[in-house]
């Protein structure tokens, strides 16, 4: 059966960033926009992305590594023109680059008090419900950087609206992803769903707002967290 126009990425090209687990939201983003038809280039910050390629590569589809530590200026602009000079083009970037990195391994939290610098600059990431709509004790560079995320998405979308440019922020909540602690597995039991989502849920959300179905959406904050940040919150589960 062929894709529905409104979804159809064939002829696109997309940049996943942070899509080296084999589990996680990154790389169920790259399969589900590669299934669509585009063309995709992800990144990692270890040569394990080479691994997630080569199983994309193997089902069939377009797709690339790309191991480098974006928080680099010139290994982001390397990014950028390595898709240039394979695809000449860039149609879609997911900004999936998550907290726990496989390169550095260090959870982004802490008090005012307790954090430093770089533990700061280490949080400002994808977006989350943490922030823009809740917080958690000791969290205060994490829902700092994520209530940050959704204003510059929106200022982003308002400055490229004029080039037919669409921005748009998706907000995960409890995920069962390969770095789900035993703590936020028992978070996701309580939601009003009564489970953590899959990334590929997560996934789904990214592909839509990237398809030509969705032009007309920009500088919006999508929630994919079972009903969570609207029902009151309730003691941990497990």
């Amino acid at each position: 059966m062929p894709i529905p126009a409104a979804f159809d990425l064939s002829g696109r090209v997309a940049v996943v960033t942070g899509a080296g687990s084999p589990d996680g939201i990154g790389f169920a983003t790259a399969r589900m926009l590669a299934g669509l038809g585009a063309a995709v280039m992800i990144t990692g910050t270890t040569a394990r992305i080479l691994d997630r390629a080569s199983e994309l590569g193997s089902a069939g589809y377009d797709v690339t590594g790309f191991a480098a530590d974006l928080t680099d200026a010139v290994a982001a602009s390397g990014l950028v023109s390595a898709v240039l000079e394979r695809w000449g083009r860039l149609d879609i970037a997911v900004n999936n680059a998550g907290m726990i990195s496989a390169a550095v391994p260090v959870f982004e939290s802490g008090t005012v008090e307790s954090m430093d610098l770089a533990t700061w600059q280490a949080a400002l990431m994808v977006a989350s419900i943490t922030g823009p709509v809740m917080a958690i004790r000791a969290d205060v560079g994490y829902a700092s950087a994520k209530a940050g995320m959704v204003g510059l998405t929106r200022a982003i979308a308002v400055d490229a609206a004029r080039h037919g440019v669409t921005v748009n922020a998706v907000a995960p909540g409890w995920i069962a992803t390969g770095s789900q602690t035993q703590e936020e597995h028992g978070q996701g039991l309580v939601t009003p769903a009564g489970r953590s989502g899959s990334p590929d849920e997560v996934a789904a959300a990214v592909a839509w707002l990237a398809s030509p179905g969705a032009s007309y959406i920009t500088g919006q904050y999508v929630v994919v967290d079972g009903g969570n940040s609207i029902a009151e919150q309730r003691a941990t589960s497990g």
